[in-house]
């Protein structure tokens, strides 16, 4: 079994996320020892946001200049640890109501027409089905407990419609939420998500049924 750990807070040791994100890979293992753990640090190793010369993997042009050539590595290589991983494990922050850029660019080099998802007469179909992502969040706020805050929120709906789309249907999240609100709001906060990360990693994975 693979599993792809994924961090994109720029906090370092100060990220909540990133101490999640942590401990739930180290639940899993403990869980399954003979999984493989890729790590990607997207505040470290950061995709350059697509520009013309990246846009090749969307248009089914071959590159023509090394600059393309580059830019179709960087999506190859990202495109293919995603396929490749049977767990997937996200730290993601809430920054500006949403997700890091960063994470924004991962996420605009692994929707690929043809590899993740296509199009068909029926509409959209996902390609990367039978994988299981747990995701890690952590809010300053609280946004999950009121009306108004749920329409500012474009962190978990964003993310769980990418993982839709791309037929992914196995996401499980850990909200730590209210971090900013003082120190017992922050810790229980992060025993909430401690909490949910247990259920997420006992919770069985999906079987993919063949249509």
């Amino acid at each position: 079994m693979k599993l792809l750990h994924i961090d994109s807070s720029i906090l370092g040791a100060n990220s909540v996320s990133r101490q999640l994100s942590a401990e739930a890979v180290k639940a899993w293992v403990a869980v399954h020892p003979n999984t493989k753990v890729e790590y990607l640090d997207l505040a470290v190793n950061t995709p350059p946001h697509l520009s013309a010369e990246a846009m090749g993997f969307r248009t089914g042009q071959d590159a023509k200049t090394e600059a393309e050539r580059e830019q179709n590595a960087i999506s190859e290589t990202l495109v293919s640890q995603l396929l490749e991983a049977d767990v997937i494990v996200i730290g993601a922050p809430f920054y500006n109501f949403s997700i890091p850029t960063q994470l924004r660019s991962w996420i605009d080099r692994v929707l690929q027409g043809g590899r993740t998802f296509r199009y068909t007469a029926n509409g959209p179909e996902g390609l990367a089905g039978g994988k299981k992502v747990i995701v890690l969040e952590s809010r300053g706020g609280v946004y999950s407990t009121s009306e108004g805050g749920r329409a500012m929120e474009h962190q978990e709906t964003y993310l769980q419609t990418i993982f839709g789309f791309i037929g992914i249907t196995d996401v499980h999240f850990a909200r730590a939420e209210g971090l900013a609100m003082g120190p017992e709001a922050r810790a229980a906060a992060i025993s909430k998500a401690e909490a949910e990360i247990a259920r997420a990693v006992a919770t069985p994975m999906q079987q993919t049924v063949a249509a």
